[in-house]
């Protein structure tokens, strides 16, 4: 083998794994929300399951990718180990697809379509058609489709560069030589696992056997035992990802590595046993492409069919061999935030999105128990804040870089929206979390102090209290459910409660003078005051940047551009928020 041969096989392995990546990457972004919404929903059955996965993997052109989306819902708490077993039984078998697909290169007929079907002829037309649309096109679904086409034309051009470097081996001694070697079952597994982790990919590492298939020199009896070690060696590509991640991701690993063996074991016993016994006719016969991926999905198949039943038994090992640790709350919902979701974006910010719903909810919970104790002092719900502060804070701070992380893969489109939408609001949420602190602060001084606060100031701040409560509900209804309509009832509502802060303040003064309220209780009350006003600020904040999302707006422009202040609807609702909140405290004074 020339150096010549060596370049172009080396080329050739190169650009067929730049084209699978780029063609899976396309399908991922076409459809990756869309396929992670399908994993979560159907999973109701065994069947379905297995289906489910084959499908999946078959348009992303990717097991690992696949059963990354699993480890994601494991990690959510949305899929039990039970519904996610037979998913990645499923990734397993349709990762076959691309050796099915590459079996079109040995079409040999005169038909005019079935020669348009071969790789050398398709391949060139879909880079050609793929690029232009992908130049001309503004849409970024268009841009997706041709990344496709360009993606599986330049997966063609790097097989037919390997087979013609691997060629000119037929006839050398040397290579022969090798090969009579890999006959050895056990050499032969070995070297299929050794490629398979040397390009991180059983489709890639089993493209390059069917490439070399096309010297002529490869029989049933190597290929068979270096398929069934590429099928284990895949496996170490979602190992090394699952390091570092929470116990049911290790577990569906576990799995995905004993079916794997188990699998290898059963056929290399019942291969080596029949041809012992009886032996196949077309042991020594050379395989093209063809017989090389239907092996391969054989492989796959049986061995799905074989595990399927004993599903709850594969659970029980990987128990056995992942273990339960205690794991805190914080560490618990953060293991979401998985680096290895960062280069799949659209699931990495799935993954963001539940965390932020959390945070939402905790944020709720905190102003909720917050509140109560300026009324009635408890500890228990001073301690339950603090630990919902912890929480926060080290959410801010991972959810912050992870999306720095996912913002590196050059995001586009609503992506990329999305992403910066969430930089904006994860803050809001921990702010409004410090002045629920406060809160607490407050409560606590007073308790020491023995401070209290006066009828009157008690019945006022209850007012504010709900109206801030309303905003910090709408919010994250607006936020978890993406209703615009919600977010429009924030910007008279938080106008409403900056009105409300005037009032009580002056009213707070006129008791002063009065002698109806102490200097220290005074200071306290405008401490609340001031931290009720920065919440509803910070909510005001969260639904502006939900709204522009939603209207492809730019993200930094003043709210007057996004709320119309001097439309009906606002005015009405401003009106309907005063005779809620503010003419009560009116009437009262009068």
């Amino acid at each position: 083998m020339d150096l010549q041969s060596i370049l172009t096989m080396l080329g050739g392995i190169g650009l067929f794994l730049y084209g699978m990546k780029l063609m899976g990457q396309s399908l991922e972004r076409f459809a990756g929300a869309k396929m992670e919404k399908t994993l979560e929903r159907l999973t109701s059955s065994r069947g379905k399951g297995v289906l489910l996965g084959a499908g999946v993997t078959a348009v992303i052109q990717s097991s690992s990718a696949t059963i990354i989306m699993v480890i994601g819902f494991l990690n959510a708490g949305i899929l039990k180990l039970v519904q996610a077993v037979p998913v990645i039984m499923g990734a397993n078998i349709g990762t076959t697809v691309t050796a099915q697909i590459l079996r079109l290169g040995d079409l040999d007929n005169e038909n005019i379509i079935l020669q348009l079907l071969k790789p050398a002829s398709f391949a060139p037309i879909c880079v050609v058609i793929g690029a232009f649309v992908m130049l001309i096109a503004k849409k970024n679904k268009s841009k997706d489709k041709a990344g496709i086409a360009v993606g599986l034309g330049i997966l063609f051009i790097g097989m037919n560069m390997m087979e013609s470097s691997f060629k000119p081996l037929a006839s050398s001694p040397e290579f022969m030589q090798i090969f009579l070697v890999l006959t050895n079952p056990i050499l032969g597994v070995l070297a299929g696992m050794g490629v398979t982790i040397l390009l991180q990919s059983s489709s890639a590492s089993v493209g390059v056997l069917q490439a070399m298939s096309a010297t002529g020199a490869i029989t049933f009896s190597m290929a068979a035992p270096i398929i069934i070690g590429q099928n284990i060696g895949k496996c170490v590509t979602v190992l090394l990802a699952s390091i570092g991640t929470n116990k049911n991701s290790r577990r569906a690993v576990c799995i995905d590595i004993t079916m794997s063996l188990l699998g290898a074991v059963i056929f290399l016993i019942a291969i080596y046993a029949f041809q012992g016994i009886i032996g196949f006719s077309f042991w020594d016969t050379p395989v093209n492409r063809g017989r090389i991926a239907d092996f391969h999905t054989l492989f796959n198949l049986v061995t799905c069919l074989i595990m399927l039943p004993f599903v709850n038994g594969l659970i029980t090992i990987s128990k056995k061999v992942v273990k339960e640790k205690n794991v805190s709350k914080i560490d618990e919902e953060l293991s979401m935030l998985d680096p290895i979701f960062v280069t799949t974006p659209s699931i990495a910010l799935e993954q963001c999105r539940k965390v932020m719903f959390n945070m939402a909810a905790t944020v709720m919970e905190s102003y909720k128990l917050s509140t109560e104790c300026l009324f009635t002092y408890k500890q228990d719900n001073c301690d339950k804040v603090r630990e919902n502060e912890e929480f926060l804070d080290k959410t801010e701070d991972v959810l912050g870089e992870y999306l720095i992380k996912i913002t590196e893969q050059h995001l586009v489109g609503e992506d990329n929206r999305l992403a910066t939408e969430f930089m904006h609001t994860v803050g809001d949420f921990e702010r409004i979390g410090d002045h629920c602190m406060n809160f607490i602060d407050v409560a606590e001084f007073n308790e020491e102090q023995g401070i209290s606060f006066s009828n009157e100031a008690i019945h006022e701040m209850e007012y504010l209290q709900r109206a801030v409560g309303e905003a910090l509900t709408i919010t994250a209804t607006a936020y978890q459910e993406e209703k615009e309509s919600v977010t429009h009832k924030i910007g008279p509502l938080e106008d409403n409660v900056d009105y409300m802060v005037d009032i009580l303040k002056s009213n707070h003064i006129d008791r002063l003078k009065r002698g109806l309220c102490s200097n220290q209780g005074g200071i306290s009350y405008v401490e609340v005051l001031n931290n009720m006003e920065r919440i509803s600020d910070h909510c005001m904040n969260i639904s502006t940047h939900l709204h522009q999302r939603l209207h492809q707006e730019d993200l930094d422009s003043h709210k007057s551009e996004v709320f119309n202040e001097g439309s009906d609807e606002y005015k009405a609702m401003t009106v309907y928020y005063e005779k809620q909140y503010i003419d009560p405290i009116k009437n009262q004074q009068i």
